[in-house]
């Protein structure tokens, strides 16, 4: 990473936007995580989001003065994802199994409002104000994935998997 040179007027020095990375790079990469909904240890997309994230975070460093700088990567995280989910209607050809956790069985619109609102705590308001959504449709989806999640998941019949006895 290049140094920025800090210049005086109130912009916080680059040194402050390593101490941030250290601090909040691990939480900011779960949230990017439980939102394309990978595997822990195998998450290109969550550390590709997290990376143009924390990219714009840098850019703007110098700008954000009495800002949270952790709210800026949030956000900045979760409009890159809905972008990018939003993008195209119809789910993109995968190339990877996704992994039977928990919320990879919803979409990523749900995804999206269940992470902001019930992990990281952002308001309703808030979390409509940044996807552009109004607060209705924030709250609908919201108890959609709640719903959805407190179903037990469906399992096959017992006797599916198991061979047929051969006829005698």
């Amino acid at each position: 990473m290049r140094e920025r040179q800090a210049s005086s007027g109130g912009n916080r020095p680059a040194g402050d936007f390593a101490a941030f990375v250290a601090g909040a790079g691990g939480r900011l990469l779960h949230t990017a995580t439980l939102l394309t909904a990978e595997a822990p240890d195998d998450n290109p997309r969550a550390r590709r989001l997290l990376t143009l994230a924390l990219a714009r975070t840098y850019a703007s460093w110098d700008r954000l003065r009495g800002d949270d700088p952790y709210d800026h990567a949030r956000r900045h995280l979760a409009a890159r994802f809905a972008r990018e989910a939003w993008r195209a209607h119809a789910p993109l050809p995968r190339t990877r199994p996704r992994p039977p956790g928990t919320l990879a069985g919803l979409p990523p619109e749900e995804r999206l409002v269940v992470v902001l609102t019930l992990y990281e705590g952002v308001a309703e308001e808030q979390t409509a104000a940044l996807l552009g959504l109004p607060e209705d449709r924030v709250r609908v989806l919201g108890d959609r994935a709640v719903a959805a999640l407190a179903r037990p998941p469906a399992r096959a019949p017992a006797d599916a998997g198991a061979p047929k006895p051969a006829p005698s």
